[in-house]
């Protein structure tokens, strides 16, 4: 079976943490790879859920824009920060 090269651009610290990760597990960057596309072609989908982040739902989104309005209008409420100490 031939071979051919895929370029994959990501950052740089995923690149390193993935790296190490795959080392301890026996593999490197292209087997790990190569696991994947093998998964995604033999399950003709992507083998795990993609979920957005929650902090970006339409109901988070809203309430910090109507936040910012009132901070932008002088209506911010100063509060303490209050730390707690897990003993």
């Amino acid at each position: 079976m031939s071979t051919t090269s895929v370029t994959v651009r990501m950052n740089t610290d995923l690149k390193r943490q993935a790296e190490i990760l795959f080392d301890s597990m026996g593999l490197n960057m292209t087997t790990a790879i190569s696991l994947f596309a093998k998964a995604v072609v033999r399950q003709n989908k992507i083998p795990f859920e993609i979920t957005a982040d929650p902090f970006y739902c339409e109901s988070n989104m809203a309430r910090l824009k109507e936040s910012i309005a009132n901070l932008n209008a002088g209506k911010g409420i100063e509060r303490d920060i209050i730390e707690v100490s897990n003993r």
